[in-house]
């Protein structure tokens, strides 16, 4: 028994473009006593020896054979969007857990299927979703939870540049467009400090901009429920001059920065006078004004964490020792659910 807890899960990564072999693949490079690639496919043939040279594994043209190999035990779902659902549903079937690379759908009817396949099969469905472990989001989840920034107003976080795209991410056959590809990483971190009530209110505003396809590549949401912060979301390619990624207003302080460096001011409210409000004329004809009493932290990213395996670790934990998958589907429904609702508010 102590041997299976321990014993090395084989994988075999469907898709050695970026997502595959940059992420995913160099994740797992870091916890090779938990892991060992055994299999993988993708059409290029020069991807394919990249990796037989490394890995020493089998090579698979077809995701189809690699799905059936007996000796893969985990499959890393690493395509364009639009095979994430097919391909992990397929695998599941075939009695292997599952990786799946975000969005991990690109119809909310799609997530529905591979939840009730994961189910129906006891196979592990692991959505990929490897901002819930960026130390800026810990921290800032850590600082909101503390309560120094009083009720939490507004939280907004902006994804600005500016740039042109071609590749397969900007065409709709594929799943593509920043609402699909972007995001999702933004809206799951979101959703997490949103809290667990779904909105009540959506707005959505999605363009084409710059991108030489056909999907989207300009994207504002605006989120709200009765007791929970609005949420402010904005992903664009037409932005020369970046806003800083993260700003959480609060009733007794703000904190703002970005992946790397966050700071924060925030007061304690006992240390203000108390008073009320008043009508009378002020002797200097000014507005009411006072001087707050402001604590500032600063903090720095520790190291680069850009490609921490930590995910990797977590989903080693459920699949051999049992414990609770960190990063359920379920939660990732969420998500998908939002995201649909905005293509069909507002189709590009």
């Amino acid at each position: 028994m102590a041997k299976k807890k321990n014993k090395v899960i084989n994988v075999g990564v469907i898709g050695l473009g970026k997502s595959g072999w940059d992420i995913h693949i160099r994740m797992i490079r870091q916890v090779l006593d938990k892991y060992k690639i055994v299999a993988v496919s993708d059409p290029d043939k020069k991807r394919q020896k990249e990796a037989q040279d490394e890995f020493k594994c089998k090579i698979y043209s077809n995701f189809d054979d690699l799905i059936k190999d007996p000796d893969v035990e985990l499959v890393v779902v690493a395509t364009p969007s639009h095979l994430h659902a097919g391909c992990s549903i397929k695998a599941l079937k075939a009695g292997k857990h599952v990786v799946c690379e975000k969005p991990m759908a690109t119809s909310l009817a799609d997530a529905d299927k591979m939840l009730k396949t994961a189910k129906m099969t006891g196979m592990i469905l692991a959505p990929f979703q490897n901002r819930r472990y960026t130390p800026d989001f810990l921290k800032i989840k850590k600082i909101i939870d503390s309560g120094k920034l009083g009720r939490i107003v507004m939280i907004k976080q902006t994804w600005h540049g500016f740039g042109r795209r071609w590749d397969w991410q900007t065409l709709k056959k594929f799943g593509g467009g920043t609402l699909n590809n972007t995001a999702p990483h933004a809206i799951d971190v979101l959703l997490q400090l949103f809290g667990e009530k779904d909105p009540e209110e959506v707005f959505c505003h999605l363009e084409r901009t710059l991108t030489l396809g056909d999907a989207d590549d300009h994207v504002k949401i605006i989120l709200k429920a009765k007791g929970q912060p609005m949420i402010d979301l904005e992903l664009t390619s037409a932005c020369a001059y970046s806003q800083e990624h993260w700003l959480v207003m609060g009733t007794q302080g703000t904190l703002a920065g970005n992946a790397k460096e966050l700071r924060w001011k925030y007061f304690d409210p006992k240390k203000l006078p108390n008073r009320s409000v008043s009508t009378k004329p002020d002797p200097n004809r000014a507005y009411n004004k006072e001087d707050i009493p402001w604590k500032e932290q600063t903090w720095k990213v520790p190291s680069d964490t850009s490609r921490n395996p930590d995910f990797y670790n977590d989903v080693y934990k459920t699949i051999r020792q049992g414990e609770p998958l960190y990063i359920t589907p379920e939660s990732v429904r969420r998500q998908i659910a939002l995201i649909y609702k905005c293509h069909k508010m507002c189709p590009v």
